[in-house]
């Protein structure tokens, strides 16, 4: 690991199946952060493949998540990041001191069509907008 990887802060994204919300998160992150900050997703029960409505939701952002895979949560993936964001894991995700954690509230977008996951989207990308300010305070 060189110097400059070590200061780069890292997001773990979590929800249950890995499907929707985690996987909008970080697209989101990896998008508008533009490498800056590195990106997790996991489930506490990963999906067998990503909600289509929610590539579909993207994709009109111009933001392709059709290779993405549900993952399964692991104690690693926690310990590795600085930052954890849970949305609506309940108490599956493990906890370690030193750690930032935050609970988003949004919408499960599972089983709705991109007009109910538009709404959820948006409120994603807000969401992220604020954690990278927080993150790299001089992001632009």
């Amino acid at each position: 690991m060189t110097a400059e990887t070590a200061k780069k802060p890292s997001v773990l994204f979590v929800c249950v199946h890995n499907a929707g919300r985690s996987q909008m998160a970080a697209a989101f992150l990896t998008t508008l952060s533009k490498g800056a900050i590195e990106v997790r997703s996991a489930g506490s029960q990963p999906a067998d493949k990503v909600n289509p409505a929610a590539v579909e939701a993207m994709a009109e952002l111009g933001i392709d998540m059709s290779a993405e895979i549900p993952k399964v949560l692991t104690t690693e993936a926690v310990k590795e990041s600085d930052v954890v964001i849970t949305m609506g894991c309940g108490d599956t995700c493990p906890i370690f001191p030193g750690k930032r954690y935050e609970d988003w509230e949004l919408e499960d977008p599972a089983g709705q069509g991109v007009e109910s996951v538009r709404p959820i989207r948006d409120d994603i990308k807000a969401r992220i907008k604020n954690l990278i300010a927080s993150l790299i305070p001089a992001a632009k």
